[in-house]
């Protein structure tokens, strides 16, 4: 394409929210010059149905949940005066926490003041507090921030080692809705243990982020936790950043909460009441349509080109991915519908897997999120004239013109610079876009059939594991066909529990033969 017919394409194709900073440029992307005109029923349906969503339809129609997080920025929204005043409250108390931690008034059981925060949490009990941190936290913020997500014992053992003798000035936050998170629990009792080892009461340096009434909200309650701070059924996960979720460890870490749910109400604002030529979430919606054809038939890669941005791939990889990854459409249609997300950073990308996205198979699109203050301060000039941001930018245009004309669809996004304000703005951004584009293609955003199969399986492997170990008799030698037939069980899955308890358990131990069904087995 020639540069007079790029240059009226991008003109065509820029949007710019002046007063906000940002800005979205799908001049790159493929969609036909109708594609808009014809997309514009699905659009007011899909803005229709967002309306209904944020005045309190039952939106998480299986779950028969209404879907709130939007209110959690503009609680006038709410449809209730009660959710209203909760919303505020959370704010408020959030705030209020972090005040007495920061001053000093809420103290460790040896009197000292908290320096160290300990979050555990999976998925977006983490992934929202893990990049709102890397985002937006300087070094002399009032609290280093440490997490357990995950229950791997070997990444739980590497942070107590981390905090072995800050133990006594760490503040664990424990994050789950249910309270019967397996990973939150395990990395709870692992974190209790460690205390207690210490001499140290646990519960004195405990604060929950739970349900109202779970199982985890009446231990916290028994035990005699800080604090507990409350979440709500109409919040999911994975836009739960800026509930309870996010904003305790935020405001704990210092960062200006009012401007983060500032910038993430400004973009909701825009993007529910502006026609579809300036709506950034419908257009980029529409954009993920047009690549994927409506069905995910293309990734889609994000690259944040700013360091401070790097976990935003993760952090969209459990919007998009647990969000728009369903089944069945709403009718109830096998869809298999999708949009499979990653990334890491430019330029780091450039000298990973850009060969690919250049050269290889076309199977994406890149979304480009562009930082236009390079840094704060006096920059220094590597060669003549020229800075290290200027490098960065270098970079990212460079690589979006080889994408194009290689034929690669791309997006960007332009925020002025990393705050608490931009931050939201983004992730307010992809959250709309979520939920317009699930309204395109027919499918609820909102639940996650698949992650609860997960763990029903997770919970059979243990059952299976139990029943493993108590069936093989002291001095036995025993095959895992053999056992399996004894416990009528798969063999497969027999083998694999007989693997793990060698690894993990003294006294079990295996004579590799030549192959799985020749392995023998045994009990000491």
């Amino acid at each position: 394409m020639p540069a007079s017919a790029t240059w009226s394409r991008f003109r065509q194709s820029f949007v710019r929210y002046e007063e906000l900073g940002l800005w979205l440029d799908i001049s790159r992307m493929h969609h036909g010059e109708n594609f808009l005109t014809d997309m514009e029923g699905p659009a007011e349906q899909a803005l229709a149905e967002m309306r209904a969503l944020e005045a309190g339809a039952m939106a998480n129609a299986d779950e028969q949940r209404m879907v709130g997080h939007y209110w959690l920025r503009q609680a006038g929204l709410a449809p209730t005066e009660a959710i209203r005043r909760q919303i505020e409250g959370d704010i408020a108390e959030s705030k209020a926490f972090a005040a007495a931690v920061h001053g000093g008034a809420v103290r460790s059981e040896g009197g000292e003041i908290f320096r160290e925060l300990l979050v555990i949490g999976i998925g977006g009990s983490a992934l929202g507090p893990q990049l709102v941190s890397e985002a937006l936290v300087e070094r002399d913020a009032p609290m280093a921030l440490h997490f357990f997500d995950n229950t791997d014992p070997d990444g739980i053992q590497r942070v107590l080692g981390c905090l072995a003798d800050r133990l006594g000035r760490t503040l664990v936050v424990i994050i789950s809705k249910s309270g019967g998170t397996a990973e939150t629990r395990n990395g709870m009792l692992c974190a209790k243990a460690a205390y207690e080892a210490a001499g140290l009461t646990f519960a004195r340096h405990a604060v929950a982020v739970t349900g109202v009434g779970s199982k985890l909200d009446g231990y916290a309650i028994a035990e005699g936790f800080l604090k507990r701070f409350p979440m709500q059924d109409w919040v999911g996960g994975r836009t739960s950043v800026m509930h309870t979720v996010g904003l305790v460890p935020a405001t704990l870490q210092g960062v200006d909460i009012d401007a983060f749910l500032a910038g993430a109400a400004a973009v909701d604002e825009k993007t529910r009441s502006l026609p579809l030529a300036q709506n950034m979430a419908l257009l980029m919606a529409l954009m993920w349509f047009s690549a994927g054809g409506g069905r995910g038939a293309k990734d889609m890669v994000i690259l944040p080109y700013k360091d401070r941005l790097v976990l935003m791939s993760k952090y969209l990889q459990q919007l998009v991915m647990e969000s728009l990854g369903k089944e069945r459409d709403r009718a109830g249609a096998v869809v298999h519908q999708g949009i499979a997300v990653y990334g890491n950073k430019g330029s780091t990308d450039q000298h990973a897997y850009v060969q690919q996205l250049r050269d290889g198979v076309n199977n994406f699109f890149a979304t480009f999120i562009e930082v236009r203050q390079a840094q704060r301060g006096v920059a220094l000039e590597v060669e003549a004239g020229v800075t290290c941001g200027d490098y960065l930018q270098g970079f990212l245009r460079g690589t979006r013109r080889a994408l194009s004309e290689g034929g690669r669809e791309s997006l960007t996004l332009s925020v002025a610079e990393v705050n608490a304000h931009s931050l939201g703005m983004l992730i307010a951004l992809f959250e709309r876009a979520v939920g317009f584009y699930a309204s395109l293609v027919n499918i609820n955003a909102y639940h996650q059939p698949g992650v609860e199969s997960g763990k029903q399986a997770a919970g059979e492997f243990l059952r299976l594991l139990g029943a493993v170990e108590a069936g093989m008799a002291v001095g036995e030698e025993v095959s895992a066909e053999t056992l399996a037939y004894r416990l009528g069980a798969d063999a497969e899955e027999v083998w694999h529990c007989l693997n793990h308890l060698v690894a993990n358990r003294g006294g079990v131990r295996c004579q590799s033969g030549s192959g799985p069904a020749e392995d023998r087995f045994s009990r000491s």
